[in-house]
């Protein structure tokens, strides 16, 4: 126990073999890790469902030998008697840069995965740009951050470049605020979901038409005229859309028509409910239906409701039923009226 107690109190007196002791159990730990990450961690996240630990371990499992080893000489340094600012300072840098690196790898990957198995899945190019902008973006900001952990680590002082940057940032954000609010409007379009390539949808503005793409700037809607219209993303995130296949892609479809005066509703309802079941394309279920809506100036106010699969059928159906309810009252001599007006003239003499 003596030869022990000597033996310790020769090793931690001596800063030098102290040193060497730690550097070179730091080595070994780093090896250990690298083992068990390798080993152990690989394995177990390949049992998971989702691939993002996958790519994260893998991301890492590089440089983790680094990254042990670096903390394990800076935390021997320190048993040094020597000045060691200068060498605290080259490990910090190291440091930041090792994690920078590891993040760096982990966006690099996670976008990639992303865009191979999200994007790939989709018809819309908004989702291609965007992850690459992101992942772009989010690297810019690893690298910045590390310069100013870097700066730190240093002791300089980086005020005066960051205010500079900070009104310059803001000189440059309204220089492009326009632009960035169509980005940032397609990210919200995209994370939203509020339509996809190939929806028909009507704005607002009464524009109607099928989505051909959805950009990172802007929208193209095809209108029904073959005419494009490139609508921006910032105004589209914020208007009011009427997308034709949510909940499902069936419709209804309505003919609204007028009889006579002195029409009974319910043969009105037989000849036309016969008529418009004729139809082709026309659902059965839910079951078309004629309704009496009210009585105006000049005529008994009907509509008659069908169903259909498909969006793309409904102007065609609504063509084919507005010309079966046509011949049905005609050929039923119900009477369909127009608007009529009584002058009455009073002589002078």
């Amino acid at each position: 126990m003596q030869e022990i107690s000597r033996l310790f109190e020769y090793v931690t007196g001596n800063p030098g073999l102290r040193f060497l002791l730690i550097t070179a159990a730091s080595i070994l730990v780093a090896v250990a890790v690298k083992l068990v990450v390798k080993g152990v961690l690989k394995p177990l996240a390949k049992k998971t469902k989702t691939k993002v630990d996958d790519l994260i371990i893998k991301s890492i499992s590089s440089i983790v030998f680094f990254l042990v080893l670096t903390l394990g000489i800076k935390i021997g340094l320190q048993s040094l008697p020597l000045q060691t600012v200068i060498y605290q300072s080259l490990l910090n840098t190291a440091l930041i840069m090792i994690v920078a690196v590891a993040l760096i790898r982990i966006i690099h990957n996670l976008s990639r995965h992303w865009l191979d198995d999200w994007a790939e899945k989709t018809e819309s190019t908004a989702d291609d740009r965007l992850i690459p902008l992101m992942e772009k973006i989010l690297k810019a900001v690893v690298v910045v951050l590390s310069v100013i952990f870097i700066f730190d680590s240093w002791n300089v002082d980086i005020s005066p470049l960051v205010a500079t940057a900070g009104i310059a940032g803001i000189a440059i954000g309204f220089a492009v605020r326009d632009s960035l609010a169509n980005i940032l409007g397609g990210i919200q379009l995209v994370l939203d979901k509020t339509f996809k390539v190939g929806d028909k949808v009507q704005l607002e503005t009464g524009e109607l038409g099928v989505i051909l793409d959805i950009g990172l700037r802007s929208t193209k809607l095809r209108t029904y005229d073959h005419e494009v219209i490139y609508i921006p993303n910032g105004q589209l995130a914020n208007a009011k859309i009427k997308n034709f296949t949510v909940p499902d892609i069936s419709i209804r479809v309505n003919v609204n028509f007028g009889v006579e005066y002195g029409s009974e509703p319910e043969r009105v309802r037989s000849v036309v409910m016969k008529a418009i079941k004729a139809v082709d394309k026309v659902l059965e279920d839910p079951e078309p239906a004629v309704q009496f809506l009210n009585m105006s100036d000049f005529s008994l106010d009907f509509v008659a409701r069908v169903w259909v699969d498909n969006y793309a059928d409904a102007y065609g159906t609504q063509l084919a039923v507005t010309d079966a309810v046509y011949n049905a009252l005609n050929e039923a001599k119900i009477g369909i009226p127009f608007p009529t007006r009584t002058v009455y003239t009073k002589s002078m003499d």
